[in-house]
């Protein structure tokens, strides 16, 4: 019999950025761009009360809480949080599988047999709460399925489990938007079926889910039915790391953009060097106002440096922006991301590694842009952060209420 358990942060950037600042305790709390064109990213349940809810627009969700603080979040924070909730699960399950910055899988399959799978989950959910200061509910099952949905029952800051055979009475009551894969337009289309509930499904015969949705329908009815052996995936380290930045304002100041391209750049590289790190693949993309897209990269010798990988980024970016046509977003990316240092080369001055040592150690007790190259102060002016192109949070910034 397997047990499978499903950890969230509850309502993860928020809570970090409360242990920073215990004000914001307690407050409607917003994170993400702070323009028009700006998303939210995350919120607090104070937030939620007034309709608000992650990917809403910025726009809209200022209307409806005019009083909630926004910010912009932190990278280094968010990454460091969860860095150490990641070792204290790593020491003490065998097997995990970490599926976002703020979610994870443990599979305690046998743990019952010495211990009980519920009492060590409570220890080691308690174990976080502890050593992290971070709110986190689970859920347990047989399967990942069910346990998940159990998280988002337990939530805020508790845990469920779900007894083994009592799947489908757990599942019943509730509605088929909470099954995993189900979207807003699958929902409207369950909907129009009159199907609100997850019993409904249940209760379908599996071939008219199939007719209905084809093979998602099977899969919809094998979830409301509590069935998935799908396996906890051993977590791999992350192969790329990447920034993007989408202008208030189209633009064409050239200044501007090296600036701000300069910044996403320097941030990266310190990223890596944080991680321990190198890159070996350098890319640069460019949106422009009529939503063309085009990129450019270059592989490069394995690096963490800014002498090398900055210039490096700023000659793709002139190469790449030749139309002189408004641009809408700028982003740059790193992958075939490998452990290690900068290897320095016989006649590289050794002073510059401890330079960035030097600064690494500002920015680690003062924030990712306590220390930066002038040319990239004119970052101060990015409008927004997609929290949807896999990439890391954007730099500190300023917060606003």
């Amino acid at each position: 019999m397997r047990a499978i358990m499903h950890m969230d942060l509850d309502t993860f950037f928020v809570s970090c950025e409360r242990l920073i600042d215990s004000k914001l305790i307690g407050k409607p709390v917003m994170i993400g761009g702070t323009s028009d064109r700006g998303v939210v990213a995350a919120c607090s349940y104070e937030a939620r009360r007034f309709g608000i809810h992650s990917a809403m627009p910025m726009r809209m969700a200022k209307q409806l809480c005019p009083e909630a603080i926004i910010l912009r979040g932190n990278s280094g924070v968010y990454s460091k949080f969860s860095d150490n909730v990641t070792d204290i699960i790593k020491e003490a399950v065998p097997l995990y599988e970490k599926s976002s910055v703020d979610e994870f899988y443990a599979d305690l399959t046998g743990m019952d047999r010495f211990y009980g799978c519920q009492m060590f989950a409570s220890e080691l959910r308690a174990k976080i709460i502890k050593e992290t200061g971070l709110p986190i509910s689970f859920g347990l099952s047989v399967n990942k399925t069910v346990s998940k949905i159990a998280t988002g029952e337990a939530k805020p800051n508790n845990e469920i489990n779900v007894i083994s055979g009592t799947e489908k009475p757990f599942l019943a009551p509730l509605s088929v938007k909470k099954i995993p894969m189900v979207g807003d337009k699958t929902y409207r289309s369950l909907c129009n079926l009159g199907v609100k509930r997850i019993q409904t499904v249940q209760e379908m015969p599996i071939e008219v889910m199939e007719r209905v949705f084809g093979k998602n329908g099977i899969m919809i009815w094998k979830k409301a039915s509590g069935i998935d052996n799908s396996p906890v995936i051993s977590y791999q380290e992350r192969k790329s790391i990447s920034t993007e930045r989408t202008f208030d304002k189209d633009t064409i100041d050239t200044v501007k953009l090296e600036g701000i391209i300069t910044a996403i750049a320097e941030n990266l590289v310190y990223q890596l060097r944080r991680g321990n790190k190198v890159t070996a693949c350098v890319s640069v993309k460019v949106r422009y106002s009529d939503f063309q897209t085009h990129t450019v990269q270059k592989r490069i010798p394995y690096s963490a440096s800014d002498h090398t990988i900055v210039p490096l980024v700023l000659e793709l970016f002139r190469k790449l922006y030749n139309r002189r046509m408004l641009v809408r977003l700028i982003g740059v990316k790193f992958t075939h991301l490998v452990e290690g240092g900068h290897q320095i080369n016989l006649f590289e001055d050794t002073n510059v590694i401890s330079l960035y040592q030097a600064m690494d150690h500002i920015r680690e007790k003062y924030g990712d842009r306590a220390i930066m190259k002038a040319s990239g102060m004119g970052a101060k002016s990015i409008s927004r952060w997609n929290p949807f192109n896999g990439g890391p949070p954007p730099l500190l910034a300023n917060r606003r209420r």
